[in-house]
């Protein structure tokens, strides 16, 4: 099995992916540590973290052999994503559709999940190679919009980035996302109560999760 399946199935395994905007390198590694402690074991550090590509290194290295899938997201050129790949960096994640990202990832067998808002740019990503589409912006778009793509294109797999919460996690895997990124709700409260706070948050939306596939 190729490395890029591998790394899509463990994806699609854990579910839940904590989009990691961190002040400093430092900053993200123990946000993101502090994520996977609660439960959520996709870690995307965005590239709008300055020494981004360290946090991807240091966190590649420590969590090896584990469940963690260590990715980056913002990346807005092929150049950055050689970088991260070169840091240790298993997905490539995108706010738009980048054709020179795509053949970069497809060279080093690396998931690429680019921000589409519309079937055109959905099925421009495919004709790149592209297997997995993040829905962005997701709070604009909402849940339906997974329903209504894959009514024509019913083999495209779409995961929502911004707009997902506990209370409408439920609907938008009852509509098909084959994934979700959660943002800012893990690290709202880590200015006044610290990396536990986010612990506390990864945990709760684990345990959501847990619950929806239960009751599914």
């Amino acid at each position: 099995m190729s490395l890029k399946r591998d790394v899509l199935n463990q994806l699609e395994e854990n579910y839940l992916f904590a989009v990691v905007r961190g002040k400093s390198a430092q900053d993200a590694y123990e946000i993101s540590k502090a994520a996977y402690k609660g439960g959520i074991k996709n870690i995307e550090v965005t590239f709008t973290t300055p020494g981004a590509d360290k946090a991807i290194a240091k966190l590649a290295e420590e969590f090896a052999g584990t469940d963690m899938v260590v990715g980056a997201g913002t990346v807005m050129d092929d150049v950055t994503a050689r970088i991260a790949i070169l840091a240790g960096s298993k997905f490539i994640v995108s706010p738009n559709l980048s054709p020179e990202i795509s053949t970069m990832c497809n060279r080093y067998t690396i998931p690429y999940l680019p921000g589409c808002g519309s079937v055109t740019e959905v099925a421009n990503a495919m004709a790149t190679g592209v297997e997995v589409v993040k829905v962005f912006p997701g709070g604009v778009l909402g849940a339906g919009f997974i329903k209504d793509v894959h009514g024509p294109i019913p083999h495209v797999e779409l995961m929502p980035s911004g707009g997902v919460n506990l209370e409408n996690m439920a609907t938008w895997v009852a509509n098909g996302a084959w994934s979700v990124g959660i943002g800012s709700a893990l690290t709202k409260n880590v200015a006044t109560e610290g990396y536990e706070s986010v612990t506390t948050a990864a945990k709760e939306f684990a345990d959501k999760y847990e619950e929806i596939k239960k009751s599914n």
